[in-house]
């Protein structure tokens, strides 16, 4: 009778003696690559999949506000019928949008003053238009130049605050939406076009609460707004005796109050 020897039997001698089963150590090595190399695999689109997903329009529809929640895009915030800002209780920042690329956003922010702590610079700003979700996941925003309004209040400097058209168009490299696991709502976190992360927000309203997103102020051929805009606003807590920077500026205006205080002090001396 022949007899061969060879470890090709071995598994099947391994129900007779174990260790006749146990597999070369260059085939576990083998196994435990592959095994390794599938997880790396699976774990690398599962991540594509999360990043696919964030990077969705349809997760970014609703409005959002930071922690105090008081400041909300929409005629909540500002009032383009009067073009007047309403002042929130607190400090903090709005976006909303919409499913076909439209976009809103309010700002309400305290402004450090290094050289006086205790007197702070108050700045509202807001302003509207569109927004594009470039297919590396980062969002492009473009407003309506002649819609978006800031005003300014150093209320140490000066007892006017300064109300101008605002125009600036923002870039986030990235966004996230998630559940918040503390709040136990959706959570939104931007990040800046240096990859600076911004204040979290959270969804307060689905669908949006945004004003109209058409021009609302348009600008006439000679860059003129075809409405008045300047004039005096009611007394807000932070923000007083609103007032344009072009009205403060304006030579003509200073011209004539000069002249009427002049008149008026040379008839208080003649009847004295």
């Amino acid at each position: 009778m022949l007899h061969r020897k060879g470890r090709g039997i071995g598994p099947f001698l391994g129900f007779l003696d174990p260790s006749l089963a146990t597999p070369p150590k260059y085939l576990l090595i083998s196994v435990a690559e592959h095994i390794e190399k599938m997880l790396a695999r699976y774990f690398s689109l599962s991540l594509l999949a999360t990043a696919v997903s964030a990077a969705s329009i349809s997760d970014l529809v609703g409005t959002w506000s930071t922690k105090s929640r008081k400041v909300v895009t929409g005629p909540d915030f500002y009032d383009p019928i009067n073009d007047k800002f309403l002042e929130p209780n607190l400090t903090g920042i709005s976006y909303s949008f919409t499913e076909d690329g439209h976009y809103e956003e309010a700002y309400y922010r305290a402004v450090a003053n290094p050289v006086n702590p205790s007197c702070p610079k108050g700045i509202m700003q807001w302003q509207h238009g569109k927004f594009v979700l470039n297919s590396d996941g980062s969002l492009e925003l473009t407003p309506i130049a002649s819609d978006g309004r800031q005003l300014v209040s150093d209320p140490c400097s000066s007892s006017l605050a300064t109300y101008t058209r605002y125009n600036q168009t923002e870039t986030f490299n990235s966004f996230q939406v998630s559940k918040d696991p503390y709040h136990g709502i959706q959570r939104l976190d931007l990040k800046r076009f240096d990859d600076s992360p911004m204040h979290p927000m959270y969804l307060v309203y689905q669908p949006p609460q945004m004003l109209p997103t058409t021009t609302l102020n348009p600008v006439s051929e000679t860059g003129k707004s075809k409405r008045h805009v300047a004039r005096d606003t009611d007394r807000l807590p932070g923000v007083r005796n609103l007032i344009t920077k072009e009205e403060l500026t304006n030579p003509d205006r200073w011209l004539w109050v000069g002249v009427f205080a002049t008149a008026l002090g040379g008839i208080t001396l003649f009847y004295s």
